[in-house]
């Protein structure tokens, strides 16, 4: 079984303390290891919201300090967060997000970027099919796991 990232596992840990506190930024150090949390500055959306765009799904607590976010609609499937960071739709501000509602997309394709300890990480999809849903808005903390958008599969 593969070692996990000691920073992967330290910012999981720590992101929802820093979500409900409400902090701005938080730096903890120990040994060799450091890590920043820090919420994005205000900044124009990549894309505006659709007006008609479908509510995301509610999540709740999970009492463990997990978060649910319910199912995806009867026939379709969830493509979801790879790791804990802020979610960008599109490559720069102001630019063409990486994907619409309606667009089709292949496997492995890039569907946005998740910023995390300050690098950008591409977030490819495990799925082909045509994007249904798109749950998350660009700036925002999104967590490990926490669906990103919903598809109908081929």
């Amino acid at each position: 079984m593969a070692e996990r990232d000691p920073v992967l596992a330290a910012v999981d840990l720590l992101a929802p303390a820093f979500e409900q506190a409400g902090l701005d930024e938080l730096e903890v150090e120990v040994g060799d290891l450091r890590v920043r949390l820090a919420r994005p500055r205000a900044q124009a959306p990549a894309a505006p919201p659709a007006a008609t765009a479908a509510a995301p799904p509610a999540s709740t607590p999970t009492g463990d300090g997990a978060t649910s976010f319910g199912e995806p609609a009867p026939g379709m499937r969830f493509v979801a967060a790879p790791l804990t960071g802020v979610w960008y739709a599109a490559p720069s501000p102001g630019a063409r997000p990486y994907i619409g509602e309606g667009d089709e997309i292949a496997a492995g394709q890039v569907l946005g970027l998740i910023e995390a300890m300050k690098l950008f990480n591409e977030i490819k999809s495990d799925a082909s099919g045509t994007v249904t849903r798109i749950l998350v808005e660009p700036g925002t903390l999104v967590k490990r796991k926490q669906p990103l958008l919903e598809v109908d599969p081929r």
